[in-house]
């Protein structure tokens, strides 16, 4: 799978791409320096301003592209915010809320944050999604033509039982998941209250990379175009 579907960087470094995922790690208890790939992961960011025309930095990613480009450090919960959480559609007008409710749930498993209040003092960034329980979730980042999300729309009906089971077999302290589980009953099977926005929020990534991404790739990272215009 990986000699098939993946490329080493050094392979495509001069190539222009409409899209990028920078996905998450486990890893969030270390300091950005301390990470063995930090100055790779840098440097593959740093690419993105000229060779990529829309990233998406999800959990792990997208923190880390937040504090590269913008200086805002993560921060370490008391606890592991662990469940599904509700969140709110913060900015309804933008082309990637198209479909949005106003109040919906999604996944969360992490140890660490973004404070709202270190967002919103930053140039640039506008939050899309946020949750009184949880914080921030969807960033836009206009001037790096950047989305940075902190939550899982992206996991399957089981991924948080995945976890809590594994880590009850282990002996790992572990709560259960909140809001997940009917009646919270780790016996009742998992209802998904999410998939459809999560459908909506990457759906519409890829229509906006449509509508603005140059019809010259060699453009990208010079110009954006609009062809609703």
């Amino acid at each position: 799978h990986m000699a098939e579907f993946y490329r080493p960087f050094q392979e495509v470094r001069d190539e222009k791409f409409d899209g990028l995922i920078i996905t998450g790690a486990p890893i969030e208890h270390l300091p950005y320096e301390e990470v063995t790939y930090w100055d790779e992961l840098k440097e593959v960011m740093d690419w993105t301003q000229t060779n990529v025309h829309s990233t998406f930095g999800v959990c792990w990613g997208g923190m880390a592209m937040a504090y590269h480009f913008h200086g805002i450090d993560k921060q370490m919960l008391p606890a592991k915010a662990f469940g599904c959480f509700r969140h709110r559609n913060l900015q309804p007008s933008s082309p990637y809320l198209r479909g949005f409710s106003d109040e919906f749930v999604i996944p969360v498993s992490r140890w660490t944050e973004l404070k709202q209040n270190d967002v919103d003092r930053t140039d640039g960034l506008r939050t899309l999604l946020g949750s009184d329980e949880v914080g921030p979730c969807l960033i836009e980042d206009a001037t790096h033509r950047a989305l940075y999300i902190f939550n899982h729309f992206e996991y399957d009906s089981g991924t948080l039982k995945e976890e809590y089971d594994r880590d009850v077999a282990a002996g790992t302290p572990i709560n259960v998941p909140m809001n997940y589980y009917p009646d919270d009953d780790p016996s009742a099977s998992p209802k998904n209250r999410w998939r459809g926005h999560g459908h909506l929020l990457y759906g519409n990534w890829i229509s906006e990379m449509y509508l603005t991404t140059p019809f010259d790739q060699s453009q990208i990272g010079q110009i954006v175009t609009d062809l609703r215009q």
